[in-house]
């Protein structure tokens, strides 16, 4: 595992792109908190996520690479659309999918329904360059504390994550989730 801070990121940009469409696991910085993540089309990956965090049901969320990626890949409804024009921001988006080959089945564990984001920070451009959608996980073990910073990453994480992106402590609290596949819009703060 080696951590990087940004210059070294957006300096070995391309290197660190192909590491992980190639099914690197790191450990981000959002706009909220740490993530961890991986490229959402390796199943390989991101089933490692799920016993990394030990969440085995659960669906991920994504960062969506660009806001044409979640119109192409999920139903886009007039109520949607508004909140899709929040972005970027610290919102994750639960929206119904249509193309279910968007992202590895063991994302959303094949339910109909994705949670989207598009964080107001310099890595969501990041992704966008990879091309592809990123698993997005709090960097904790289910249930436990989130890390916002280096000094309070479980070692059970960071023993198992190949790169770390560090910013500097994150006084953030994880997004606020938007559902938005109801009849009535549903706002779950964290």
């Amino acid at each position: 595992m080696r951590v990087y801070i940004k210059e070294e990121v957006l300096l070995r940009k391309n290197e660190a792109i192909n590491k992980i469409r190639d099914g690197s696991i790191i450990v981000h910085p959002t706009d909220t908190i740490y993530g961890i993540g991986c490229n959402a089309l390796d199943l390989k990956a991101v089933n490692k996520i799920r016993k990394i965090k030990n969440r085995e049901t659960m669906p991920f969320s994504v960062i969506a690479p660009s806001k044409q990626w979640i119109y192409d890949n999920c139903v886009i409804t007039e109520e949607a659309e508004k909140w899709i024009n929040k972005l970027p921001g610290r919102y994750t988006l639960i929206l119904n999918l249509k193309n279910k080959k968007a992202v590895s089945k063991s994302v959303n564990n094949e339910w109909d329904t994705l949670g989207v984001r598009i964080p107001k920070h310099w890595f969501a451009a990041f992704v966008e360059k990879a091309g592809v959608p990123f698993v997005t996980t709090s960097a904790n073990i289910a249930g436990e504390d989130f890390m916002t910073s280096i000094d309070d990453i479980d070692p059970r994480i960071k023993s198992k994550v190949d790169f770390i992106f560090y910013v500097g402590i994150k006084k953030g609290r994880p997004s606020k989730i938007i559902n938005l596949t109801k009849e009535k819009l549903e706002i779950i703060k964290r």
